[in-house]
């Protein structure tokens, strides 16, 4: 019974004209509605303030007592740590290893060598396990101190500051989690080695095991802290590989802990004086899918989140009257709170979008814009795949006056004879051919920019983008004359093409829902693609939207944001560097490479194998 309704469904959408008509206009008032959706979500009625599902943290709710005495401490290790700055990564964990030792800690030490756009990535990480006192060693909390932050800095304050809070930490009996001190000698590769190694997931030949390990980690805090001067507040990071996040909860505790029992303000996507109007809350949400687009890691935490351990990043900011003690506190109220918990963070979201540090949309609100954007290609591919099965009616000025009668008398005699619609077999070979080898074709750009060296990443790039604007060109003009394919090929090949964006999308959009969207907005243009010179309209249409797929060109695309990095605080650190666009271009490409080889980040996957063959194919089509 169902296949006939669908059968009857197909054939009267293949027997309507207006119906025929429609999904053109469909698919451009969801891809309105969608991006009309994300612009409407900064607003009071769309958004809600941030709340604490856990109960058991109880932010805030205790003394901390990090102070006094700690901060002569603190300051002899700030000496010390500062007399090592120039000295190798082996001599720095030679001394790190004897201060772990001398308060009582176990330690471990671990190598790791990752090879990257033809350079080698080698260092060595040192952590130190502080047991607790009333815990079994089954659950533990991260302390990461990078020894280098993500910008190349010395983190000279973090470091001290994470030393001190672990000596401190030593003298009291209240731990019921184990607390890990890792001290990584940079932020990118040696936090991703020692997660993986801890996890028990990482390629021995690149990176060692480790010596010791306690329980199942609950979550990690990294401080990144190397200016040397008072700060204003703190400046909370918390983007994962992969656009994953860290549990709200996560966030909203060291929120309230900065703002309440510190007396610190906190900001979030380098937004350091947010107004809470429209404006800020737009910018700072679009800030935040720019970074979760991307997929890279944006501090020392943000390895930790593929594995399930919620962690942040801490940053101070700003000049202002707090000194180190002062994060000092707010770190150790942190790990109380998190201290107090009973099993994993598992109550508030997981899937978010921040406005600032307390307003957020959640995944229900947010996710519609993305699946509208990916559902308009779905439609007008299964819209093209009914009216391929049916054969195309005559124009006026297609056909004779006679021909005319002629077809009027048959269409009498059909209705007559109550015939069903004329359908056509589709021819599909050509269609699939042409489809899976474009969609295969993507993996070759994929293997090369992640394994060429970084001296050629840059003339690769631009003989990659030039040859793949020449293409669609070489293969219409191979179809036309080899193939010479119809009306009916040219619908079945833009609906398979059409089709498997639209299902990539929406399944990526569960995943990374940014990624999905900005992919999904540059691909619209391919959804109203059809071959203008078969279908007899001005050839000034058809060349002006082949120029249009031009300038969306995935090559050019990522030229241009490239570009705009270097003017702008988003995107992949580029702000502020005197780099020149093919410089620029090449820092990209190596952050990608790394970022597939080290982090297992797949935006270059979705880049070549998903957005790469579909504008191929979709060029193909405009040139038919």
């Amino acid at each position: 019974m169902p296949r006939l309704l669908s059968s009857a469904s197909a054939l009267f959408v293949g027997r309507s004209p207006g119906l025929q008509k429609a999904p053109p206009y469909i698919s451009l008032l969801l891809i309105l509605v969608g991006v009309a959706w994300l612009f409407m979500l900064p607003l009071n009625d769309y958004s809600r303030r941030t709340y604490i599902s856990e109960n058991a943290l109880l932010p805030g709710q205790v003394h901390t007592y990090f102070g006094g005495s700690d901060q002569n401490v603190l300051r002899a290790y700030r000496h010390e740590v500062g007399a090592l700055e120039n000295n190798t990564n082996t001599e720095v964990n030679d001394k790190l290893e004897h201060m772990f030792r001398s308060m009582g800690l176990k330690v471990g030490r671990q190598n790791y060598t990752y090879t990257t756009s033809g350079n080698t990535i080698a260092g060595e990480n040192v952590y130190a396990i502080l047991q607790a006192p009333r815990g079994d060693a089954t659950e533990a909390i991260v302390l990461v101190a990078a020894w280098r932050n993500v910008k190349g800095e010395f983190n000279r304050n973090g470091l001290a500051v994470a030393l001190a809070l672990t000596r401190y930490f030593k003298r009291w009996s209240l731990w019921s989690k184990d607390i890990i001190l890792v001290v990584p000698p940079d932020s990118r590769a040696g936090t991703q080695a020692w997660v993986d190694a801890y996890h028990d997931s990482h390629d021995s030949r690149r990176v060692a095991d480790l010596p010791i390990k306690s329980g199942a980690l609950q979550g990690a805090i990294a401080i990144d802290f190397p200016q040397e001067e008072r700060f204003e507040g703190v400046h909370i990071v918390y983007d994962g590989v992969n656009g994953q996040l860290p549990n709200l909860d996560l966030i909203n505790s060291v929120t309230n802990i900065a703002s309440g029992q510190m007396g610190m303000g906190s900001s979030i996507q380098n937004m350091f004086h947010h107004n809470d109007q429209y404006r800020d809350r737009l910018t700072c949400m679009l800030r935040g899918m720019v970074n979760q687009g991307l997929g890279h890691a944006v501090g020392p935490h943000s390895s930790f989140i593929p594995y399930h351990v919620d962690a942040i990043t801490i940053q101070p900011v700003g000049q202002g009257w707090h000194d180190e003690m002062g994060l000092g506190r707010l770190i150790e109220g942190t790990f109380r709170s998190l201290n107090n918990l009973l099993e994993h963070l598992h109550q508030s979201f997981f899937f978010y979008l921040l406005m600032q540090k307390e307003r957020f949309v959640s995944i229900g609100t947010y996710l519609p814009s993305a699946m509208l954007i990916a559902a308009n290609f779905t439609i007008t591919a299964i819209a093209l795949w009914v009216k391929s099965g049916y054969a195309p009616e005559a124009t006026g000025k297609d056909v004779t006056k006679e021909k005319k009668e002629s077809i009027d008398t048959q269409k009498a005699a059909q209705k007559e004879s109550e015939e069903t619609h004329p359908t056509v077999e589709r021819d599909l070979y050509l269609p699939l051919t042409l489809v899976t080898g474009c969609q295969f074709l993507g993996f070759v750009p994929l293997f090369v920019f992640n394994h060429a060296p970084a001296s050629l990443l840059t003339p690769l790039f631009v003989v990659t983008t030039l040859l793949s604007l020449i293409l669609p060109h070489a293969l219409s003009f191979f179809l036309v004359t080899t193939y010479k394919p119809t009306h009916q090929q040219y619908q079945l090949i833009t609906s398979f093409f059409l089709l498997l964006l639209g299902m990539f999308l929406s399944t990526l959009a569960t995943l990374n829902f940014s990624l999905a969207f900005l992919v999904g907005l540059l691909a619209t243009p391919l959804t109203f693609v059809h071959p203008f010179r078969l279908t007899k309209q001005l050839p000034a249409a058809g060349y002006a939207y082949s120029a249009l797929l031009s300038l969306l060109n995935p090559g050019v695309v990522v030229l241009g944001a490239a570009v705009a990095t270097l003017h702008s605080g988003l995107g992949l650190g580029l702000a502020g560097l005197n780099l020149s666009p093919w410089e620029a271009i090449q820092k990209v490409l190596e952050e990608g490479a790394f970022g597939w080889g080290v982090w297992g980040m797949y935006t270059p996957l979705i880049f070549w194998c998903v957005w790469f063959p579909a504008w191929v194919v979709g060029s193909v089509v405009v040139l038919g």
